[in-house]
């Protein structure tokens, strides 16, 4: 193909798509455009307020004068003196105020011309307009109330009665208190609760509230229309105690107000620990580990016996722990770091981060073996663990040494989770050593060689090799002869069946410290690792081999008997 195609000019390329129809034209007072692309048009006469829209399901506020195109006019809300009220995209009015007046501002007037197809069509609407007629309105788009499609499938449309504070909505494990009125489309009451409190993923009622109640701020109330899927459905409802019946297949109203809610988080990942919050903390502060804490405390059984309590009493005084030192039980630990000054929260810990197996007498009352135990926390005060950069040089060494020890008890008590994270912190307290004298550098960089050391031993405890792998490579990017690094990274590898690698690190190692009985002992086994490796690497290319011979054969045997088969085709010739 030798023609060359001509390519418009960017400008003419603009001004070919400014003929284009637009969904939401920019228009200047007195300009008309096409809207969509059947027809309508709109002329801005004045201005609206701001940048929002109104959207499908909401609740528009007009006042309107229509006219056929040659002026008669067939109705106007201006001369009854009451402005109109529909809700938008609902099929309430004719197509063409759907799609035009959802393209308006508060405030704004403007003139849509609007093609029968979109109006009254072929039958018009007798007796004041005639078929297939064009028709022009005027209207002004006085206020709208939004009304929201929360699932987005027509089941749950939610129109805000009272804004609610701040913005914050509530999640699944959080329990929320409402008050709530629901009524059938004939107006009967089916049901009126105040003060209610549930769990958001166990939901209350029908499921309409648990999921409208995600989308509300505290304080909020709300007018709901229920379609039957979110309330109850084909089946209805029989009336019970206080509660009328619901039809099969009814439509809902109800009146929503979200009162207040308690957050419910997950401490830790596997949800064993979690935390309610009954009064909100100060500030966005929370201890840090180390830090020394101030609390009040209660702590029960399942069934309601109190074991612990501590700081309630008048003139006792509060109970003290430092975080992240084993003074309180895990659970407690782990939560406590996440609340604020002030804050009261209601803790539940399975017995993995309690006392686990065994049973514990405690000040009140003995603790059984296996109990998940409850809490009801107040955290008083607490002062933070001195932050890297609250320290100056000398600080800051004195300060990772002395997690480094304690990284090396607990590394000895078999905690190699615990140690682990002492190592990182110490690290991180001369990660940036710019500033550093020439000699503290070389005390910094002695502790960083040492940690990570140690933490790629925790790691290779915790069969976490890919850590133990960049650990140690980190250590070697400091020192590239550190034995115990190559020895390291080398078990990490085998690990990780990167059996080469390991190979050149374990021979390195060795032509480093030829008599290091470890790095002899880690190439045994790396030798009969690969042993092993060879002997299923041959068995597997042993069966591929057999089968690619197998089906050779085969497909030669089929060959030569076609060759023997009497050739009838060519018999004629």
């Amino acid at each position: 193909m030798d023609e060359d195609f001509d390519i418009p000019a960017a400008e003419d390329m603009m001004n070919d798509d400014m003929d284009l129809p637009d969904d939401n034209p920019i228009l200047k007072v007195g300009e008309e455009k096409e809207i969509g692309k059947q027809g309508l048009k709109k002329k801005l006469v004045k201005e609206g307020e701001g940048w929002d829209r109104p959207e499908s399901g909401d609740e528009v506020e007009v006042h309107y004068t229509g006219t056929l195109l040659d002026g008669t006019q067939f109705d106007s809300s201006r001369d009854r003196g009451t402005p109109f009220k529909f809700t938008l995209g609902q099929g309430q009015v004719i197509k063409g105020w759907d799609e035009g007046i959802k393209t308006m501002k508060k405030g704004e007037n403007a003139i849509f011309t609007i093609p029968p197809e979109l109006a009254y069509g072929a039958s018009g609407s007798p007796p004041t307009i005639p078929p297939n007629a064009t028709l022009q309105f005027d209207v002004e788009l006085l206020s709208w109330t939004s009304v929201k499609d929360i699932c987005k499938d027509g089941g749950i449309f939610k129109k805000i009665l009272t804004e609610g504070e701040k913005w914050e909505n509530p999640k699944d494990p959080d329990e929320v208190l409402v008050n709530y009125e629901a009524k059938l489309e004939d107006g009967t009451v089916a049901a009126k609760v105040d003060g209610v409190e549930f769990t958001v993923k166990d939901g209350h009622f029908c499921p309409a509230l648990s999921k409208t109640v995600k989308t509300m701020k505290k304080g909020e109330k709300v007018l709901l229309t229920v379609k039957p899927q979110y309330g109850f459905g084909e089946k209805g409802k029989p009336a019970t105690g206080t509660e009328g019946a619901v039809p099969p297949n009814a439509t809902l109203h109800i009146t929503l107000e979200l009162v207040s809610w308690k957050t419910v988080t997950e401490v830790t990942d596997d949800k064993k620990v979690m935390k309610k919050i009954l009064k909100e903390g100060e500030g966005y502060e929370r201890p840090n580990e180390g830090a020394a804490v101030q609390v009040k405390l209660i702590g029960k059984l399942q069934d309601g016996t109190v074991f612990l309590k501590k700081g309630h009493n008048e003139g006792e005084e509060l109970f003290e722990f430092k975080t992240d030192e084993e003074q309180v039980i895990d659970g407690l630990d782990r939560a406590v770091m996440t609340m604020k000054k002030g804050e009261v929260a209601q803790l539940t810990i399975a017995p993995e981060y309690a006392f686990g197996s065994s049973e514990s007498q405690q000040e009140l009352a003995l603790v059984p073996a296996n109990s998940t135990v409850y809490y009801e926390v107040e955290l008083v005060s607490f002062v933070k663990d001195k932050e890297s950069w609250d320290m100056n040089t000398p600080e800051k060494i004195e300060a990772a040494g002395k997690k480094k020890e304690e990284g090396n008890v607990l590394f000895k008590a078999g905690k190699y989770v615990r140690a682990s994270k002492r190592y990182e912190k110490a690290v991180k307290f001369i990660e940036y050593d710019s500033s550093f004298g020439e000699e503290e550098k070389k005390q910094a960089k002695a502790l960083k060689v040492a940690c990570n050391l140690n933490d790629a031993a925790c790691k290779l405890k915790l069969k976490d090799y890919k850590q133990a792998e960049k650990l140690c490579s980190k250590v070697l990017e400091l020192e590239s002869t550190n034995v115990k690094a190559l020895y390291r990274r080398a078990q990490a590898y085998i690990n990780l069946a990167d059996l080469d690698l390991a190979e050149f690190d374990i021979k390195k190692a060795l032509e480093l410290d030829p008599d290091n009985r470890e790095v002899k002992l880690e190439y045994k086994v790396l030798k009969e690792k690969m042993k092993e490796y060879n002997k299923k690497e041959a068995k597997f290319y042993g069966n591929m081999f057999a089968k690619m011979n197998k089906m050779e054969s085969i497909d030669s045997s089929k060959s030569s008997t076609k060759e023997a088969e009497p050739m009838s085709i060519d018999s004629k010739a």
